[in-house]
């Protein structure tokens, strides 16, 4: 069975969540826990929250095999920009473009 969680309109770069997102794909749950728990970027801190939503989605299930759930896949999309005007030197304006990003986990136990 499959089992997802997302997280939309997440506040930070697509950029910035992929690098981690690339790394958690295709380990095993627990695994993946371990190594966003051991880093100390931001990204890994959202992606953690969105891989125990998944694991809690999961778990109300009562037909999944716990021990056996894995990152089938996990996705970063972009969500729409929000744009800031920042003013400049000599009455000039520069847009400021405020990235966000969709994220959704997907989980499989190997039934």
């Amino acid at each position: 069975m499959e089992f997802t969680a997302r997280y939309q309109y997440a506040s930070i770069s697509p950029r910035k969540v992929k690098n981690m997102a690339n790394l958690i794909r295709g380990k095993h749950v627990n695994d993946a826990l371990q190594m966003l728990r051991m880093s100390n970027e931001r990204a890994a801190y959202i992606l953690d929250k969105v891989l125990r939503s998944a694991v809690a989605n999961a778990d109300e299930s009562l037909e999944a095999d716990m021990e056996n759930l894995r990152i089938k896949e996990s996705r970063v999309d972009c969500a729409p920009t929000r744009k800031k005007s920042r003013f400049r030197a000599r009455g000039r304006t520069t847009v400021e473009r405020c990235r966000a990003s969709h994220i959704s986990i997907v989980l499989e136990d190997g039934q």
